[in-house]
């Protein structure tokens, strides 16, 4: 299969000249690779050390210190399962005129920008995304599972639910859109149970909030909710999966979630930094203050969100999923976020990474398939340049990428073969 996009080919991702077409041919049933591996963390908070991982077709069949021929040499690099960010927005951007698109548009414009940002999310090493619903999202999940396009696995929301109290109708009229989402090919179900950090109170009655949680179980699906400060512990009690930012929730709130088994999704930097760095692109936009000046603010809501993180990950069990909020000017730098949970927030480097591997795919539902180096799971794997233990700026320095038993990205220098192209 080759990925073709008019006569430029993926020149736009910068990976071939206008002449040049990139084979990336689906993994061959029975097909071997052999990866050989001086450092490694398997995604599960344990270190492997000189070992070779052995592929067949887009799983992982075995570890095995003697496994040969070699394809791709690694050494020299720390290996990793790849990276899972828990919260984006895939299909927002920037638009022709430099400010804010949402992710609405279905244009050939906003197609190709779509497509981007899925491009840039894999080569930074994010092999699985999770991104909270708009119009072109189910378009682009299934063109990159189908092959058509290079990135990563996509799961989305449809719509989210949303609104304030009966405007948006009965418990069972709730459970309906819910069974809509599944029938539309929905993954998730995402609801906005608060409003900003700044506001307080329930945009839907603990009723409403049941409702929705309970049937998005029934129907196999998990629920992210908005929530901040008492809506915390409302959406923890209703039995809701997840959690997105969950600022202001007290110690006893996040102590709730951990007997519950609730996962928390918070933000500890790149999403205020991103705002106020491109503030006069979003200034304007719907949802965002008229002016720049009105995003001052930000710089304190920066402060509060990474003393929320410090003190969340104090909490024992208390399961904190990597999640970068990424929309327009954050996509491909999302592990910038694994820097702010190490460096701002005191969070040790080996907890940050399991965050963003087998603790993730447990809270996306995926254990069994992805986040971990295990035989039996999908070869979703990465390679840096340092070891993230001594130094987390090594999570910049992604050196290698491999989804589904596919190499997309080669810059080692060490690896063979040495060039940086999309290939098997």
């Amino acid at each position: 299969m080759r990925f073709l996009i008019g006569a430029q080919c993926l020149f736009l991702f910068g990976v071939c000249s206008p002449a040049q077409s990139v084979s990336r041919d689906a993994p061959t049933p029975g097909k071997r690779i052999v990866i050989a591996v001086g450092s490694a963390l398997d995604g599960n908070g344990r270190a492997l050390n000189k070992t070779r991982i052995v592929i067949e077709g887009s799983k992982i069949v075995a570890l095995d210190p003697q496994a040969k021929p070699v394809d791709y040499d690694l050494r020299g690099l720390t290996v990793l399962p790849g990276w899972i960010d828990a919260h984006v927005h895939i299909t927002s951007s920037f638009g022709q005129d430099g400010k804010f698109v949402g992710g609405d548009g279905m244009t050939h414009e906003d197609a190709l920008r779509h497509a981007s940002n899925a491009w840039a999310a894999l080569m930074a090493g994010f092999t699985t995304v999770q991104s909270m619903g708009s119009p072109g999202e189910l378009a682009l999940r299934n063109a990159i599972a189908e092959g058509s396009l290079p990135g990563p696995h996509i799961l989305t929301a449809v719509a989210a639910l949303s609104g304030r109290g009966e405007q948006t109708g009965t418990p069972e009229e709730i459970r309906a859109f819910v069974r809509k989402q599944k029938q539309a090919g929905a993954d998730l179900i995402k609801i906005y149970a608060s409003g900003g950090f700044n506001t307080s109170g329930m945009t839907l009655s603990q009723e409403q909030l049941i409702a929705a949680c309970d049937e998005a179980k029934k129907q196999g699906l998990r629920t992210l909710v908005h929530a901040y400060r008492e809506v915390v512990r409302s959406a923890t009690l209703a039995g809701c999966t997840q959690i997105e930012h969950g600022v202001g929730a007290t110690d006893e709130d996040l102590k709730l979630m951990a007997e519950k088994g609730t996962f928390l999704d918070p933000q500890a930097g790149l999403l205020w930094e991103n705002y106020l760095l491109n503030a006069e692109r979003f200034a304007g936009t719907p949802f965002f203050p008229k002016t720049v000046e009105g995003f001052a603010p930000m710089k304190d809501l920066l402060r509060v969100s990474q003393e929320f993180l410090r003190r969340a990950a104090k909490i024992p069990g208390l399961k904190i999923v990597f999640g970068t909020d990424a929309l327009s000017g954050m996509h491909g730098r999302n592990a910038e976020e694994f820097i702010h949970h190490v460096r701002e927030c005191a969070v040790d480097p080996m907890a940050v990474m399991v965050s963003a591997n087998s603790l993730a795919a447990e809270a996306l539902g995926m254990a069994g398939r992805i986040g971990s180096i295990a035989p039996g799971l999908e070869a979703d794997i990465i390679a840096l340049d340092g070891d993230p233990r001594k130094d987390i700026t090594a999570v910049r320095r992604v050196a290698f990428v491999m989804k589904g038993g596919i190499v997309y990205k080669n810059a080692a220098r060490s690896a063979i073969p040495a060039f940086a192209s999309v290939q098997r």
